[in-house]
């Protein structure tokens, strides 16, 4: 058995103790924020006496019960800790900084998909963090800071720059990664003034381009406001642990608020990063300098799981797919004509405009900006839950992290096959390299290049390109309907 031996380091606060575990030097639940003062941006840490275990999770921030996901959030409101997973403390290893999703509902960095091992022992020190969800870190608030989740993720990158030395990373070559909602920060945080220097290259895994106005932000708040009876400048004497239950029942009404909310109540998505112009003065399309290398890409069939888990799968109507094309295709006869299987339309159409689009508009507008590019795209089909999934979302996390046991997505895998084994290493190897070298083992975008990862590997050019036709303008900023 390998020993587990105490680890005693140096941070911003005080003295951490971390430990060994199987090679690996393994910090959790380092602040690097201070408690949350509700609704309002991150605070410096809060100095501690004495080594403060480090061999723990913090606990997450209060979290939606959606989709069946788990809303305990453990005691205490110590929320914003960083965890952190390195190979050699005396190294100077590119740093690899994950920021998860959850559609900005939930999200936690205690999850087991999240464990940063198999990619640390590839050469890199891995950084996983916990960050506000929800409406209190997006909730649109008089007198509060907007995007307070992306300030928080600022607030963990400034934290990355300032101690990971000591963990043996180098502060010069951070890799910021993340997927769906994750994606979707990491997009955010390239056109973020805050960011500028934070991190030298960018992954960006499913990016929804989910982005809200002002106005919609602020109008959503007021309807979660009220499912507490109170109004939103009250949020604040609210215990934290009421709030996820308020916007899930908002959650549940959505149909309620199609007529106010377009777009964003068909499709779900009560929060989403907010164009104030300020903490994020633009959306990622329009604001890229392209001073930061990216890697982007998205899984082939996005839809099918959140089509699974809404109960839908294998019986959308006509009707139904008909209805998905006229509300969020921007040519709605083209798919029409394109897709006339309603099960595929109603999945290529959700697909694009959630996910599969704004991934690649990211590229494209990386390129307009004069910056470096790579795209990907998933194609190999789940096997796990009895198949049928396809290449839908999720399936990459797993594969990327190499935990195809462990974690809800996991489930996607199911038993672990030689294939899946090999995938996930053709995986995890290009997202390090990336980090390593900014470049991932296949030509940039602008060559038109892009990699497929299945089975055996492919390099082709993008392979959705009805879809490309379709789309000519990138995502637009989702606003009240006023009309």
């Amino acid at each position: 058995m390998i020993p587990v031996v105490p680890i005693d380091l140096d941070v911003t606060g005080g003295v951490v103790r971390g430990r060994t575990e199987a090679g690996l030097a393994i910090f959790r639940g380092i602040p690097y924020a201070a408690p949350p003062a509700r609704f309002r941006a991150p605070q410096l840490v809060v100095a501690w006496d004495g080594i403060r275990d480090a061999t723990r999770f913090g606990p997450p921030p209060p979290q939606s019960g959606a989709f069946g996901m788990d809303t305990a959030t453990g005691k205490g409101d110590d929320w914003l800790t960083v965890n952190v997973w390195s190979p050699d403390l005396g190294g100077a290893l590119p740093v690899m900084v994950w920021i998860q999703g959850g559609a900005y509902l939930f999200g936690r960095s205690d999850l087991p998909e999240y464990d940063g091992s198999r990619l640390a022992r590839g050469g890199v020190v891995v950084v996983t963090f916990n960050y506000r969800v929800g409406l209190e870190g997006f909730g649109s608030v008089d007198g509060a800071p907007a995007n307070r989740g992306l300030l928080d993720q600022v607030a963990a990158l400034s934290w990355v720059q300032g101690n990971i030395a000591a963990f043996g990373g180098d502060p010069a070559r951070v890799t910021v990664f993340g997927q769906s909602a994750g994606g979707g920060s990491v997009a955010a945080l390239l056109a973020m003034p805050r960011a500028a220097g934070l991190f030298q290259l960018a992954i960006a895994q499913s990016v929804p381009g989910t982005f809200f106005t002002p106005a919609l932000a602020a109008d959503v708040t007021r309807a979660c406001a009220a499912e507490l009876g109170v109004a939103p400048a009250e949020l604040a004497t609210v215990d934290p642990g009421l709030l996820p239950a308020a916007a899930d029942a908002v959650l549940g009404k959505m149909a309620q608020y199609a007529s106010r909310w377009g777009r964003a109540a068909h499709a779900l998505v009560p929060f989403a990063p907010v164009v104030d112009g300020d903490v994020l003065p633009t959306t990622p399309w329009q604001g890229l300098t392209g001073e930061v290398e990216l890697m982007v890409g998205h899984t082939r069939d996005e839809q099918r799981l959140l089509t699974a888990v809404s109960g839908m799968l294998g019986s959308i109507t006509r009707a139904q797919a008909d209805t998905a094309a006229r509300v969020f295709g921007p040519d709605p006869q083209r798919y029409l004509d394109s897709f006339p299987d309603a099960e595929k339309l109603y999945e290529v159409v959700l697909s694009d405009w959630l996910f599969r689009m704004p991934s690649l508009k990211l590229a494209e507008a990386q390129l307009a900006a004069g910056g470096m590019a790579y795209l990907y795209e998933l194609t190999w089909e789940a096997p796990g839950l009895g198949g049928g999934f396809g290449a839908c979302h999720g399936l990459d996390v797993p594969l990327v992290f190499g935990n195809l046991t462990a974690g809800q997505p996991a489930m996607l895998i199911g038993d672990p096959t030689p294939e899946a084994e090999a995938l996930s290493e053709q995986m995890r190897r290009a997202w390090t390299a990336f980090a390593t070298s900014g470049d991932p083992g296949w030509p940039a975008y602008d060559t038109g290049s892009t990699r497929l990862f299945d089975v055996e590997p492919v390099v082709s050019a993008y392979p959705e390109q009805v879809s490309r036709d379709i789309w000519k303008d990138p995502p637009s900023v989702l606003d009240l309907v006023t009309s």
